[in-house]
């Protein structure tokens, strides 16, 4: 690997090139070529003399490429076949879009991976796009793992969960789903035709009776024996059954078992089975379109609408439809729907197998390529194909239809979003619309775990990749001090802003405030620099107490032109009767039904219902805190081992040293470092 800093290339830089006179020609045309750029012809020939320098002692193999600026972010990751001719290509300047051109403008150093193949090559691009974010590169925007069901294979009573991540636990995993509510809502329905247990395995381990889960007709009880060992594996392999495909089998046996118990007059027994196949067809009903002919395939269809890319994403297993999900990859416009699509397939199969069978609706140039790459990842064989007529044809124009109309709705929410930000900048008067609105608050019970949160929103809605939440840590303030919390919190917020993101002198000045403002064109989502890194208007849920202690943080850090809005609540709390407090100027109220004042207080809400959220969560983590967990050596299996061994955490801290020894698991060493943790003070 190799990696040069800056762009001052001495002007002898190409005089070691011997190897390849076509290439050294083709080079020397660079500096020739205009480029109508902001950059500048001197950024150009700056930017290409940098990658000529690297190009000199490139390998011809298989490999990865990465450009860096000169403050060393990642400008690109890219794959070549050829290291050294997909590089030089760079700096030939011949038919360079206006992005690629901007690329190489900025570009101040380069490294390099060599791999045995392009497929290699392909993968580890997919990886280091999605660990990097690099702003010229198609980008996912949502990588959020996918959920999938598990039916376990490590008990005797195997249990029906929803399950994210890694599959590091024995058992068979059914998906991926669209969503998290498609799973649960497949998993209680399946709960309702298997009666399997959901429960987890302590809570099953220690049931001296059934829970209200099987009163309810939910589970069959196999924690207490209501159902046999030999019986309840039949129910398991029946679960699989069904999910594996065989769902028509398994209502057909039901039935029949239905109808035998009927012949028998044990009604009952009857009208559970016809609740279970109810339950079956329930899950099959809401499936909307399936296949007749298409076994296991993932559908992706593109759709392009003012510079702006969707992928729709269908999955299928099992001849069943698992819903469908919406992406709104981050591309430049230049780029063509082919490439978009190729580039958003590699990341999305980075952190999850592909089905034996990929459609698409558009034409990729290395579909063969990617389809060996993501045949090598997942093992079995994958076909990528863009099909032109019959049931394949038919899933990917549906798959189009619905990306169409979800970047349909996305477009008419940004431009209804731009209208609002207007609004609110006419009414807290500041000189522009907004494009980002930072909200704190604070959450706590009696000063205890006391958190403050951070919500962002901008053109395209709530930037929940903004947020953020800080653990009040400060000594200085006191439990339950509201005010003093949101001082710490914005002290070490803009305190980091301007160490990370500091503002020239004209961007930090405050502009005037203006009259009345035409709704600007909301930035393309698609642009990596149109979203800022300091917001344009900071909102505090509270009233002139709560401002001016923000105020005074701010004054702190020398932060004196951002603009500042209280907001403080109603009479009785009751929304719509918010006052809003602004430095310099006397309290005022919006109009009841004014849509600005009800845009607020959806960004207080979301502002308060984060920060409750992270408040209950680091109150649940401290409420099963285990002091274990604090006792260096001491990892996740030799607690297990430890607990399963005492029975509980009293039990360890009494037991001698000779008996910790005796823990499965457990060394000298280790059995010394608990018993020294729990007698510290005798």
């Amino acid at each position: 690997m190799s990696r040069q800093p800056g762009n001052d290339v001495p002007p002898d830089a190409l005089d070691a090139i011997e190897d390849d006179d076509e290439a050294v020609d083709a080079l020397d045309t660079a500096a020739e070529i205009d480029f109508d750029l902001d950059a500048g012809a001197g950024a150009i020939q700056a930017g290409t003399a940098v990658i000529r320098r690297f190009w000199t002692t490139l390998p011809t193999s298989p490999g990865v490429y990465r450009m860096f600026d000169a403050k060393g972010d990642v400008l690109y990751v890219g794959k070549a076949k050829n290291l050294k001719n997909r590089v030089g290509s760079y700096a030939r300047g011949q038919a360079h879009t206006n992005r690629i051109a901007r690329m190489i403008a900025e570009t101040a150093s380069m490294e390099f991976v060599t791999t045995a193949t392009e497929t290699e090559a392909l993968l580890l691009e997919a990886n280091l796009i999605k660990q990097l974010k690099p702003r010229f590169n198609v980008l996912m925007r949502d990588d959020k793992s996918l959920p999938y069901i598990l039916l376990t294979a490590d008990s005797d009573a195997p249990q029906l969960v929803k399950h994210r991540g890694a599959r590091r636990r024995a058992g068979h995993y059914y998906g991926p789903f669209a969503s998290v509510w498609a799973v649960n809502r497949t998993v209680n329905a399946l709960q309702r035709a298997f009666l399997l247990r959901s429960c987890s395995d302590s809570y099953f381990e220690n049931r001296t009776r059934p829970c209200l889960l099987y009163q309810i007709k939910r589970c069959s009880g196999p924690c207490t024996n209501e159902i046999s060992v030999e019986d309840y594996a039949g129910l398991a392999a029946e679960a699989r059954g069904f999910l594996s495909g065989k769902s028509n089998a398994v209502k057909e046996r039901m039935a029949a078992e239905m109808q035998a118990a009927s012949d028998a007059w044990e009604f009952e027994k009857a009208a559970r089975y016809r609740d279970r196949i109810a339950a079956l067809a329930a899950i099959q009903g809401v499936q909307g379109v399936n296949t007749q002919g298409i076994e296991e395939a993932d559908v992706f269809a593109l759709d392009e609408q003012a510079g702006q890319f969707c992928i729709e994403v269908f999955f299928f297993r099992n001849w069943q439809n698992w819903g469908n999900r919406a992406y709104f990859p981050k591309a430049d416009r230049s780029m063509s729907p082919a490439e978009v699509l190729a580039s958003f397939l590699a990341q999305f199969y980075d952190d999850k197998p592909a089905p034996r069978l990929v459609l698409v609706s558009h034409e990729i140039d290395e579909a063969e390529l990617l389809a060996a790459a993501l045949s090598t990842k997942s093992e079995t064989r994958v076909e990528i194909h863009c099909p032109k007529r019959a049931e394949r044809k038919n899933l990917v124009e549906y798959a189009a239809r619905n990306a169409r109309e979800a970047l349909g709705r996305r477009l008419a929410d940004t431009a209804s979003q731009g209208k609002l930000l207007a609004a609110l900048g006419t009414s807290f008067g500041l000189a522009a619309p907004p494009r980002r609105i930072e909200v704190y608050d604070n959450s706590h019970i009696m000063g205890t775990n006391a958190v403050g949160a951070m919500i962002v929103a901008g053109p395209t809605g709530f930037m929940k990749t903004h947020y953020r939440t800080f653990t009040i840590k400060s000594e200085e303030v006191k439990p339950g001090d509201d005010y003093g919390m949101m001082r710490e919190v914005l002290q070490r917020r803009f305190a980091r802003l301007v160490k990370e993101h500091p503002r020239s002198a004209q961007e930090a000045g405050a502009a005037p405030a203006g009259g009345p403002m035409e709704p600007e064109p909301a930035p393309d989502p698609a642009d990596s620099d149109a979203f800022p890194a300091w917001p344009d208007l900071v909102l505090i849920d509270g009233g002139r107490g709560q401002l001016e202690a923000a105020r005074k943080a701010l004054d702190e850090i020398g932060v004196a032109d951002v603009p500042l809005v209280g907001i403080a609540k109603g009479r009785d709390r009751d929304a719509g009767r918010e006052t809003f407090f602004v430095p310099g100027q006397a309290p005022f109220r919006l109009p009841p039904r004014d849509p600005t004042l009800y845009f607020v207080q959806r960004l207080r809400d979301e502002a308060h219902r984060f920060a409750i959220g992270a408040h209950r969560a680091k109150r649940k983590r401290e409420m099963v805190k285990n002091p274990l967990d604090e006792i260096p050596g001491v990892g996740p299996t030799r607690k297990r081992a430890l607990l399963h061994h005492f029975g509980t955490v009293k039990a360890i801290q009494r037991a001698a040293l000779e008996d910790l020894a005796k823990a499965p698991g457990v060394n000298a060493a280790t059995a010394r470092a608990i018993y020294d943790f729990f007698h510290a003070d005798a």
